[in-house]
């Protein structure tokens, strides 16, 4: 089955999809272990990992290869960032086009001004309704499966308005997006205010505020957990501290080489080495 196609019955099946970020294959292959049903490549930890912060700097290009390689090490369906588009409708059709080409199952395209911001910074500007309108419309004309997913992220809230922030989202919605996406939710209150304004309207959540079970009831589609990937810093840092102070790092702070070769497939490797008989020592012809 398609991965576009699984991640549509799983937003129909009345439960939440919950999708943790992950910043790269491995991270996706692990979640995918864990036994998550979906992941979500995150714009600013993709950004993270190649030395910038989430203020657009990485091209389409950096984007879709790094979904790319996602979207081939795992089963389940990959949600992507791709943040405004990288242009006008013009330039959406094509950025339609290079994701659902990567495989992922689905999209979500910001009305933010490019270059972006993350949704949490400060200092976002966010272009007109009617400009994000035909962005949308172009979304839907590029896509080849039905089944890929567009949705419609407003950044509006911290710019104009709440009131602004739930038309826009309506107009997206009539516009043909598939789900609509408020970023920026930053209190209880306005988690409670998003799934009761936009009461009718799919909707995807990006946070940790409530667990994901209170999210799930109150009838989110999708929920993405950005908190997995933060804590990357935190251990990582706190190992390399570790290893400057004291020359050693607590063996019990780290998985083996092989705990993740194999996660990779290591094995599957060995076994096609016998198969088509890879010998490591190769004659001289």
């Amino acid at each position: 089955m398609k991965a576009t196609t699984r991640f549509r019955q799983l937003l129909n099946s009345g439960k939440m999809v919950v999708a943790p970020f992950i910043l790269n294959a491995l991270h996706a292959r692990i979640a995918e272990d864990t036994g998550f049903e979906a992941v979500y490549m995150t714009g600013s930890g993709t950004s993270a990992e190649k030395g910038f912060p989430d203020v657009g700097l990485l091209t389409q290009t950096e984007m879709v290869q790094n979904a790319r390689y996602i979207a081939r090490a795992v089963s389940v369906p990959v949600i992507s960032d791709a943040d405004t588009g990288y242009g006008n409708p013009i330039n959406v059709r094509r950025t339609v086009q290079e994701y659902e080409d990567a495989g992922v199952a689905a999209i979500h395209i910001e009305d933010q001004l490019f270059p972006k911001k993350c949704g949490f910074f400060e200092g976002k500007q966010v272009i007109p309704q009617e400009e994000m309108v035909q962005k949308i419309r172009a979304a839907l004309d590029a896509r080849t499966d039905p089944d890929f997913t567009i949705i419609a992220r407003c950044d509006a809230y911290a710019v104009t308005g709440w009131e602004d922030a739930v038309k826009r989202c309506r107009a997206y919605m009539e516009a043909g997006a598939d789900m609509v996406f408020v970023d920026g939710i930053k209190t209880v209150d306005d988690l409670h205010a998003y799934a009761s304004d936009l009461k009718d309207c799919p909707r995807m959540y990006n946070g940790d505020l409530l667990p994901t079970q209170d999210v799930d009831r109150m009838g989110y589609k999708l929920m993405i957990c950005g908190s997995t990937i933060w804590l990357v810093y935190k251990a990582v840092r706190d190992s390399f501290e570790e290893l400057k102070s004291t020359g050693k790092v607590n063996p019990e702070r780290y998985a083996s080489r092989w705990d993740v070769a194999n996660l990779l497939g290591l094995d599957n490797i060995y076994e096609m080495e016998r198969k088509y008989q890879v010998s490591e020592t190769r004659s001289s012809v």
